[in-house]
């Protein structure tokens, strides 16, 4: 008997019926399978167990990982920890980091001069910091820095150099502070090859030293790394740049030292995000003009913000902007030409020429990446001639 709206089997196995629970007058029509072979029985078999182990073999590899790198942590420790002076320094896998060693009055040390010395380790690029005595003997050391945290759960860091140095008095209690800031650059990633500086503080206390981690985070979050009177004036003085960041309108931007760059601040309407004023200014910080962009629509309020300046110390002039459509999709984008001044490797004035196209999308703004790494800005461009190039490269036809 067939169970109503079932067909029979039709592969030439067999379909038989099988009677239902008692009294339903029921019955389930079920296919009888043709044997499986042994040979995939065995596949089967070995696909499953395979399935089981995989787990467990992963496990067993990350657990090698992991156990590999804790024991060459605890080796690290272990050289660290061998320093007891100034001849321990090589034995033990670090190197002297040349011309930043200073003598220095510390007054919870005593009133003899101690002597500050940095040194890396070789092999990991990790920052750490001695404070010894007239004989060389360590007093204080500490890897406890910041720079040394930018690879998370790593050992192996991407500091390159130790950039600069200063001593002061930063919290107010009479007691000399350490200023450190590194030059990195990751070796992977988003922004390999991209050089970056790292702040970071030293408290003194009772012969020794200590972080402030909330500090720390925001000197390098808002950009405020850049030399060590910037992180003072942060820090000692209570001045930031976060504002600039954290605002949700322009007056509030205002409030704080925002100037604006009046020859550039005009109304455009972006097609998608309607009718805009564009605000550019800047905040000056210990001598560094931090240059940002605002658009703030009709009631005041910040709806968008660009940094052109990017990882520069400050803005040394601004040549120009447009908001003109570059990309020929029918929406105005916004092109910005200025040269900014920074630090070199040796403490070098550089001056840099860059030009940031910030493109119109439906959702607001994308940050040109293709157009910059096919053209070198110099001093001597224009916007107007940027403007020209640039549609030339998106496939815009010269103009008769």
């Amino acid at each position: 008997m067939e169970a109503f709206g079932n067909s029979p089997a039709d592969d030439g196995t067999a379909a038989i019926s099988e009677a239902g629970p008692p009294g339903d007058g029921s019955c389930v029509v079920r296919r009888k399978e043709k044997p499986v072979s042994r040979k995939w029985m065995c596949i089967l078999y070995l696909v499953c167990i395979c399935g089981w182990l995989l787990p467990f073999v992963q496990v067993s590899a990350q657990s090698e990982t992991v156990s590999a790198l804790v024991q060459k942590y605890e080796i690290y420790q272990e050289q660290f920890a061998a320093i007891e002076t100034a001849e321990d320094i090589e034995a033990n896998g670090y190197e002297r980091i040349e011309g930043q060693s200073f003598p220095v009055l510390l007054e919870s040390f005593g009133e003899e001069e101690v002597t500050f010395l940095p040194i890396m380790h070789k092999e990991y690029h990790r920052l750490a910091v001695l404070i010894t005595d007239s004989s060389g003997k360590v007093l204080y050391k500490t890897d406890q820095l910041e720079t040394n945290y930018k690879y998370l759960e790593k050992l192996e860091q991407p500091t390159k150099a130790l950039a600069a140095v200063s001593f002061q008095d930063l919290n107010h209690d009479g007691l000399t502070d350490i200023v450190l800031i590194t030059n990195c650059e990751n070796a992977a990633g988003e922004y390999a090859g991209e050089p970056y500086k790292v702040g970071d503080v030293l408290f003194q206390r009772d012969g020794g030293f200590y972080r402030d981690w909330r500090i720390s985070d925001k000197i390098n979050r808002f950009s405020m790394n850049k030399s060590a009177d910037f992180i003072a004036a942060y820090v000692r003085d209570g001045n930031s740049t976060e504002i600039l960041y954290t605002a949700a309108t322009l007056k509030e931007l205002l409030n704080n030292g925002f100037k604006i760059i009046e020859e550039q601040n005009y109304t455009r309407n972006f097609e998608k995000q309607g009718k805009l004023r564009v605000v550019p200014g800047v905040l000056r910080m210990a001598d560094y003009d931090i240059f940002m962009i605002y658009l703030v629509n009709e009631q005041g309020y910040i709806v968008w913000s660009f940094q052109p300046m990017a990882d520069y110390d400050n803005l040394y002039a601004l040549k120009g902007m447009t908001c003109r459509d570059m990309d020929g999709d029918g929406m105005k984008d916004i092109v910005v030409l200025a040269r900014y001044s920074y630090s070199g490797p040796d403490g070098e004035f550089l001056i840099d020429t860059r030009c940031s196209i910030y493109y119109q999308r439906t959702d607001g703004f994308a940050e040109d990446t293709d157009f910059a790494e096919t053209y070198q800005c110099t001093e001597e461009d224009t916007v107007g001639e940027l403007v020209e190039i640039i549609r030339d490269y998106w496939g815009w036809p010269k103009e008769e």
